[in-house]
């Protein structure tokens, strides 16, 4: 019982941390309707710049934490206006193949700039809590209670704000949005930077528990991906849920087989629920246009 409580918690934390890269994707999705491609480098890119503040810089973890979303965000309004906007009114794979040239540009600017190896965050929260057989590290429970905070935060600027009923408003029909004056481009820029202030966010939580390297984009946003699919394209629902899905599987599947297999009974689990329903779990059926 122990083992199983220990891994429901592992599986928490980890699916906390894959519905807060979702969150951002599955928003982008829902403006575009395209999938961003770059946004597992951007996730990685947060990640270094988080490091670089905090052992060159010198910044403690929480500053070095606001000013990697700051920055982030900045860049995912830059990502949006070189490699998405030019191409909107083009076929979608313009858009996918310039996707992929920023990823490579991202992850290979951070082996030019850092190196191949990996490399850590010192923790700032190494405290251990033991309770109910589980052994809890202080920053593992710090990733799953700043995920609910972010989770809340975002529902409530979403529904109260004047900029995320644009958002809403904008997903749901982008001409009817424009007709009406709301400016389709800023809304696309402005979701840009709360999907990669999102992404910076999870990235720096994460970081003092796992290595850092320039590779750990790619498998991060297909899993991000993943999860968008596995709860429906588009639902903020649907990437809550499916991230804590996919964290779990991982965590059960890794603690009670082999940690080597984890990443197969995630892509066995999309396959698994896509073939029992091909909308996602949140998903809805796409009526013609």
């Amino acid at each position: 019982m122990d083992l199983f409580l220990q891994q429901i918690f592992n599986g928490v934390m980890l699916g906390c941390t894959y519905a807060i890269v979702a969150l951002g994707l599955t928003l982008v999705y829902g403006i575009l309707q395209i999938p961003n491609f770059a946004h597992g480098h951007m996730y990685m890119l947060s990640a270094y710049v988080c490091f670089f503040l905090i052992t060159v810089v010198g910044l403690a973890y929480w500053p070095a934490v606001a000013m990697s979303a700051l920055l982030l965000a900045g860049g995912g309004v830059i990502l949006d206006r070189l490699c998405y906007r030019p191409l909107r009114h083009l076929p979608h794979g313009m858009s996918f193949i310039s996707a992929l040239g920023a990823l490579i540009v991202l992850e290979n600017g951070a082996i030019a700039i850092w190196g191949p190896q990996g490399q850590r965050i010192p923790n700032p929260y190494p405290g251990v809590i033991d309770a109910f057989g589980i052994t809890m590290t202080e920053q593992r429970l710090l990733v799953i209670v700043v995920t609910i905070v972010l989770i809340l935060l975002l529902q409530l600027f979403i529904k109260k704000t004047t900029l995320g009923s644009s958002i809403e408003a904008v997903a749901q029909n982008q001409e009817g949005a424009m007709l009406v004056g709301i400016n389709v481009n800023w809304v696309s820029s402005m979701t840009f930077a709360i999907s990669t202030g999102l992404a910076a966010v999870a990235a720096c939580l994460v970081a003092p528990i796992f290595m850092i390297s320039p590779s750990m984009g790619s498998m991060l946003g297909m899993k991000a991906f993943v999860i968008c699919i596995l709860g429906g394209l588009g639902s903020v629902p649907g990437a809550i849920f499916g991230g804590l899905i996919l964290g779990l599987i991982e965590a059960l599947g890794g603690g009670y087989f082999s940690a080597a297999y984890k990443d197969v009974f995630a892509f066995g689990a999309l396959v698994l629920i896509l073939a029992i329903k091909p909308t996602g779990l949140f998903g809805k059926e796409v009526q013609g246009r």
